[in-house]
């Protein structure tokens, strides 16, 4: 009897090798060495996610795996930040590639967040946004996070305060508050996100955001805007005048 040889883990089952090399082999070397010449504009996004499950997918053709989440999901951004049970549906995709997959939503988002903290705040508004956006837009629950900001508008840090349902968050003004004085923030970003992907702002939203307006006031503590996110774009409150 010969005893079998150990395999590292992935999201195919182990069969024997085929006598021939399979044709995607020598699909994978030329996107390799086309995202080494011309960098990562020079894929498309089914490509870019071809290659990023070519560690958890080493023995089948995963363009179509790609082309499926894309198809499923609409965007790569949308694909990363997919809910696990979501991903599963794929066929193709298992623990090691969703893990891949994940992975590569956390490191976007750290390298927003060193980008954001590296930069005051107002002067950057678009990389503002577009960190709200990759940690958030793309969330299936609603989350309210605070930029925290010092007198020149650094950051001192950024909290996820309260996390609730697909369509509702609880947010208390005096804890906001009360967090911003053990900080000695002297301003405030609001952000939350629309799950539904409509960036609208509710009525409750408008309110709660006076709210805290109200409290911080004359504290000396600003509120610079309240941004909602949604994978369809953004709202600012303060640019559409309601606070």
């Amino acid at each position: 009897m010969f005893a079998a040889m150990a395999t590292k883990p992935s999201d195919t089952p182990r069969r024997s090798e085929p006598a021939e090399t399979p044709h995607y082999h020598g699909h994978r070397e030329r996107l390799r060495e086309r995202f080494q010449n011309g960098g990562p504009e020079a894929l498309s996004d089914y490509e870019l996610l071809e290659m990023t499950l070519f560690r958890t997918i080493p023995r089948a053709d995963t363009k179509p795996i790609a082309k499926d989440l894309l198809k499923k999901f609409g965007s790569f951004a949308e694909v990363l930040h997919a809910p696990e049970a979501r991903l599963r549906e794929v066929k193709g995709i298992g623990d090691a590639s969703i893990t891949q997959l994940k992975l590569m939503a956390a490191a976007a988002s750290r390298v927003a967040k060193g980008e954001i903290k590296r930069s005051i705040a107002l002067s950057s508004w678009n990389d503002v946004i577009g960190y709200c956006r990759i940690g958030m837009a793309f969330a299936d629950k609603e989350q309210f996070r605070i930029l925290f900001l010092d007198k020149r508008n650094q950051l001192i840090s950024d909290e996820v305060q309260q996390t609730g349902t697909v369509d509702h968050t609880p947010v208390y003004p005096r804890e906001v508050i009360k967090r911003a004085l053990e900080l000695s923030a002297t301003a405030l970003i609001l952000v939350h996100n629309h799950p539904s992907g409509d960036p609208t702002p509710s009525q409750a939203d408008i309110q709660m955001t006076r709210a805290i307006v109200d409290i911080a006031s004359p504290l000396g503590i600003s509120v610079h805007d309240h941004i909602i996110v949604g994978k369809n774009g953004h709202a600012s409150l303060k640019g559409m005048r309601l606070i």
